[in-house]
């Protein structure tokens, strides 16, 4: 069987891709491949290599006698090159009169192959840190995968807690998230107003046009509510036709006026449906709250579903405000 003859050079890369070889001038006659990529566009043959190398333990090598003398020894070593990088290494002689010099990042090697950009090509195939470069890369994808994993995981926990909220139809907050809602402000002894709607003439548009025409309207009221109200209020479908908007901080009596009643004038606009002319109004019972009184939040939407009935008595498409007296008349 013929052997494959390989130039001696070329098993020197091949086996210590980062191997320096020094005549015995000092001079470099010859460098590793990896070695090459740590001095981007800069020379290595020709150099001394106590000027591209200081080695530092065992003691400071000044020159070549000094290095003759460590020879087998365990070496720290620095580039005098920016970014100073530091290397181990062992240098033997090469049977010429010269020495070889076989390096490693050692513990750096993460730095260097992020600052070299090294990949496992270019290191010995023996050598353990192809190994470890395998395992940093199959922690860095699992890593990965785990963050996007978790990403995912936590966009779907936000859209699931955003649908628990959310009526389905409108897009308003739902009744749990209007009770929600009313807790916290009590709570915090928050002033507001709390505007309980039901749209008047809403079963005959659905027993009339059907439930497609019904949605299309619910939809046009949910776009009135939004336009008329502030952007801190909070709007919510509680029923199949009623909506409650709270307002905080809202608690002007006029101002409160002057909002619902451009709430029943837009309502009163008809919408139009596959060419069939929908007509609805809005009953509003409205309470305000100041913030002192020892009241809950179940009270509160009692007082504001007295006030509303007291406007559908009255003749619907109009505003009620909640006082005590009402329930006199219930």
């Amino acid at each position: 069987m013929m052997m494959m003859s390989i130039p001696k050079q070329d098993t020197l890369d091949i086996l210590c891709p980062m191997h320096v070889q020094v005549d015995a001038t000092g001079h470099i006659t010859h460098v590793g491949p990896t070695l090459r990529k740590v001095r981007p566009g800069k020379p290595w043959v020709g150099e001394r290599v106590l000027e591209v190398l200081r080695i530092m333990r065992p003691r400071e090598v000044m020159n070549m006698d000094e290095l003759f003398r460590i020879l087998g020894d365990k070496l720290h070593i620095e580039l005098r090159d920016a970014p100073r990088t530091g290397l181990k290494g062992v240098a033997m002689p090469d049977g010429t009169g010269g020495v070889i010099v076989n390096l490693t990042f050692g513990i750096s090697v993460l730095d260097a192959v992020r600052d070299f950009a090294l990949s496992s090509a270019d290191f010995a195939p023996t050598d353990l840190t192809v190994e470890m470069l395998y395992l940093v890369e199959a922690k860095s994808a699992a890593m990965e995968a785990s963050r996007k994993l978790n990403l995912r995981l936590q966009g779907a926990k936000l859209a699931a807690e955003q649908q628990a909220v959310t009526d389905t139809l409108t897009g308003l907050k739902n009744r749990r998230a209007m009770d929600q809602a009313l807790e916290k402000y009590v709570e915090m002894g928050r002033p507001f107003a709390l505007m309980h709607i039901d749209l008047d003439y809403f079963k005959a548009v659905n027993d009339t046009y059907g439930h497609a025409a019904g949605d299309h309207v619910l939809l046009n009221v949910a776009t009135i509510f939004r336009r008329m109200t502030r952007v801190g209020d909070i709007i919510a479908r509680v029923g199949g036709d009623e909506f409650v908007v709270l307002m905080p901080g809202n608690t002007v009596k006029s101002n409160l006026t002057r909002t619902g009643q451009r709430i029943i004038d837009a309502l009163e606009k008809p919408t139009d449906f596959k060419g069939e002319t929908c007509r609805i109004s809005g009953s509003i019972g409205t309470v305000i709250w100041n913030g002192r009184s020892d009241v809950n939040p179940e009270t509160l939407m009692d007082d504001a579903d007295v006030a509303l009935y007291a406007s559908k008595n009255a003749g619907r498409a109009r505003q009620t405000f909640y006082d005590p007296k009402l329930r006199d008349s219930t």
